[in-house]
């Protein structure tokens, strides 16, 4: 009886602790959460309000049966929080807060009594991800679908980045969300992840970079972002648990360093630690990943959150400096309580966890009072994306000056499923509620053009009928948010592409793929074209070419395909990615020259799929069985590893190194026009002071345009190897006209030269002679100088820590 009373009671106190922490008629606890005073609020606060603040305030979804049948139990527990006392102020909490920005990811606690607001935080990468309709109310929210990472990442301009972080900002801040949890810079290890075009690039230079513009636009309008999955998680194969086995050097050099340049230059508010686990620890749970480098090494000191429903051990996880737990739930709650008051977890590292979210808090909108207007300038905020699109856009072939479309093409034949259903984002939390989109067809017709209507009327009943009946293939969380997937290509027979040959002037053969959260991309009828789709190129192009006529093939994909077996058979070919919602338009920017191409590729595209360096260990290898009690948001815990023996050779530093070919090499892209560099002028430099040099880049050919420069490295291998050359800055000209020349400058660092010894865990510039090849892409130099270094230089020195297991790792050598 005494122990029901005494269980009665403490129950009481919880319930009126987690009423009070809840509700404005609490008790006067004589603080406030201000600027500058988390300190004072923490030490008023009780362990359960720290816990509840800690871990996310998780949404429950009210879901149709058709969707929730194809929901795995694990997550639909999730979503109803069975765990949770039926009638408590945190449940009716959860339901308030849960209110806020419908279809917004997730949710921080709330305190009013305290005066700590909560924090709505939403996907995503290119667009901010909400729902369209809200209950009880007749009006739509849309937001602007932006290109994906990977065609913003192909402009090499940071400037325009900024602009569409800016604009990207800008819904998020009138829209009511706090932080946009993005960008996503983690590295194209392998074209088959299913999440690349999330990613910006192969090279840690182009994603740091990229990413730092991206998170300057973005909280340029007081909202916040968070750079995402830190780190090495590159593959959605057992993402949740999947054991990355990655060298010192290789995470130091390629992995670590986007989101070190992104740290240090942009300052995010947060960080998210990935799914995976890195070298033995889950990223979520690693602390010489979360404090040793981000906050010791790098200075940061911001907060850091999970991914939804990473890690393991929610003690473990905020010990090792992840804040933030999300997307949260009554259990961790629970554990955050029982460890704070056992002592497991200790107070102080607690209170830091909270005083990073309070700090945070008060850098917010909400926080601040700001009445979001629910009526962002989605017209202006479309213009940008065009501009994006179309700057992203890479010519990959223009055999007799096929492109851009000339007087004498006026009916053009559109072949290919993406031709009318163009694909502009991909799948999972990178997909976008758009208020419309712009397929290829439309954008040409809008442009002038006569799309040949009775191929149209033939395309849109095959696609009409394989959606009902055969839809493309999507995993269950691309189903759940409604993402766009293609369809089979339809069969293209022999009779009708001599049909569409002998009355049109022109054929367009649009190639689609997509991808997303949840799964990887395969080798066959993904990365490889399929039957369908050969056939169709080689059967059209002979139709058209015995006309004297022309054909353009346009990739509307989300990733690096096969194309060395068939990219000679059409005129020319674009490379326009995942373009956004205004797809077809900046497609027909580009087709009739309205917008000059000048992007270029920021990832390799290998004469087929063995040659990556990473595929002999991709996805990697199963363990073992999942037991019951590690199944996991989203996926399960699948025991797995994945070992990158290619250590610093990925993408160009590999083909280049190594000598292997490749169908477009890393910085690869053609113009309307040509341009010379010429007028390259080095001074003497010295290590102290880097080493500056300019070069003028002219138009030497009839139509304006804009020209990208890379520079790259080649460096002494004295003590360690070294690959053939590596980026090591970029430029972007304005628009020149015919004979009109620019000057661009550049400059070397010390830390440029350096390399990352694993022996001393330090940055170190090696003696000997460097050269410095400026290029219009990794293997098309234009210009060289060197420089000698007379002595070895130690630039900087890390903490030692993040070790994969002695012996796992094979190492690639020259």
């Amino acid at each position: 009886m005494k122990k029901d009373k005494k269980l009665l009671y403490i129950l009481l106190m919880l319930f009126t602790t987690v009423f009070f922490s809840c509700n404005n008629n609490g008790p006067d606890r004589k603080t406030q959460l201000e600027k500058g005073s988390s300190g004072e609020v923490i030490a008023a606060m009780t362990s359960l309000e720290k816990a509840e603040l800690v871990v996310g305030v998780p949404t429950k979804f009210d879901l149709p049966d058709s969707l929730l049948k194809l929901i795995p139990p694990e997550v639909k527990d999730m979503f109803e929080q069975r765990d949770m006392p039926g009638d408590s102020v945190y449940k009716h909490m959860m339901e308030h807060i849960g209110s806020l920005v419908p279809g917004a990811a997730g949710r921080t606690a709330a305190f009013p009594g305290l005066n700590i607001t909560t924090m709505v935080l939403s996907d995503g990468p290119a667009g901010l991800r909400i729902q369209p309709h809200r209950p009880g109310d007749t009006a739509t929210y849309y937001c602007t679908a932006f290109p994906v990472a990977t065609l913003l990442a192909s402009s090499w301009d940071t400037e325009l980045v900024q602009k569409v972080g800016e604009a990207m900002g800008n819904e998020v801040l009138e829209y009511g969300a706090d932080v946009l949890l993005a960008p996503a810079l983690n590295i194209h290890r392998n074209p088959l992840c299913g999440r690349n075009f999330e990613y910006y690039s192969e090279d840690p230079l182009i994603a740091g970079e990229m990413a730092a513009a991206m998170v300057k636009g973005i909280q340029s309008q007081g909202v916040g972002t968070s750079v995402k999955h830190f780190d090495a998680n590159n593959q959605e194969t057992h993402r949740m648990s999947v054991n990355t086995i990655v060298s010192q050097r290789a995470l130091r050099e390629i992995y670590l360093r986007g989101f070190r340049i992104a740290v240090e230059k942009a300052h995010p508010w947060t960080v998210m630690s990935a799914y995976n686990r890195l070298n033995g620890t889950y990223c979520a749970e690693n602390h010489d990943l979360l404090t040793t480098v981000l906050r010791d090494d790098w200075g940061f000191d911001g907060l850091v959150m999970s991914d939804w429903g990473a890690g393991d051990d929610p003690v473990a996880m905020l010990t090792a400096g992840n804040d933030l737990i999300m997307p949260g739930g009554w259990k961790q709650v629970e554990q955050v309580v029982t460890a704070a008051d056992s002592g497991k977890l200790e107070q102080k590292v607690l209170d830091e966890n909270v005083r990073r979210i309070l700090n945070t808090v008060v850098k917010t909108p909400r926080f601040r009072g700001y009445q979001p207007s629910d009526h962002p300038d989605l017209t202006g905020h479309a213009a940008v994306a065009r501009e994006a699109a179309a700057e992203g856009m890479i010519l990959l072939e223009n055999r007799e000056q096929t492109l851009p479309l000339g007087g004498e093409v006026r009916k053009i034949a559109l072949f290919g499923d993406a031709s009318y259903e163009t694909i502009i984002g991909g799948t999972g939390s990178g997909d976008v509620n758009e208020p419309y989109q712009v397929s290829l067809a439309e954008g040409l017709k809008k442009a002038g053009y006569e799309v040949d209507a009775s191929l149209e009327k033939i395309y849109r009943s095959y696609i009409s009928e394989a959606q009902a009946t055969h839809p493309g293939k999507r995993n269950w969380l691309a189903i759940l948010m409604g993402s766009q997937v293609p369809v089979p290509e339809m069969s293209v027979k022999t009779a009708l592409a001599q049909q569409m040959a002998a009355k049109t002037d022109l054929a367009v053969v649009t190639l689609g793929r997509n991808a997303g959260e949840g799964s990887d991309r395969e080798v066959e009828g993904d990365f490889n074209l399929t039957p369908v789709e050969r056939s169709m190129i080689r059967d059209i192009t002979r139709a058209f070419h015995a006309k004297g006529k022309k054909v353009v093939v346009v990739l509307n994909i989300d990733g690096v395909i096969e194309t060395v077996s068939w990219k000679t058979l059409p005129d020319a070919v674009l490379l326009a990615w995942l373009p956004g919602q205004e797809a077809g338009n900046a497609m027909a920017d580009v087709l009739t020259g309205k917008v000059n191409p000048s992007g270029k590729l920021a990832t390799t595209f290998p004469l087929k799929y063995e040659d990556e360096p990473s595929a002999p260990s991709f996805p990697g290898r199963v363990l073992g069985e999942v037991s019951a009690e590690k199944k996991s948001f989203f996926m399960p815990r699948v025991p797995a590893e994945v070992v990158y023996n290619e250590d610093i050779y990925v993408g160009y530093r590999y083909f280049n190194t190594f000598g292997k070919e490749v169908s477009y090499p890393f910085g690869y892209g053609i113009s309307y026009t040509t341009f010379d560099y010429v007028n390259l002028e080095a001074g003497p430099g010295s290590y102290q002071k880097g080493y500056q040099f300019s070069v003028d880049v002219k138009n030497t050919g009839k139509v304006a345009g804009r020209e990208v420069v890379e520079v790259y490295l080649h460096a002494p291998g004295k003590d360690m190897n070294k690959p053939a050359e590596e980026l090591k800055a970029f430029a972007k000209t304005g628009l020149l006209q015919p004979g009109e020349m620019e000057t661009l400058q550049f400059a070397l660092t010390p830390e440029d030269l350096a390399s990352f010894d694993e022996e001393r865990s330090a940055w170190v510039a090696e003696p000997g002679t460097y050269e410095v090849r400026i290029g219009a892409s990794s293997l098309d130099i234009r210009q060289k100088f060197s420089f000698t270094v007379d002595q070895e230089k130690v630039v900087r020195k890390v903490s030692n820590v993040l070790a994969p297991p002695p012996g796992r790792i094979e190492r690639l050598k020259k």
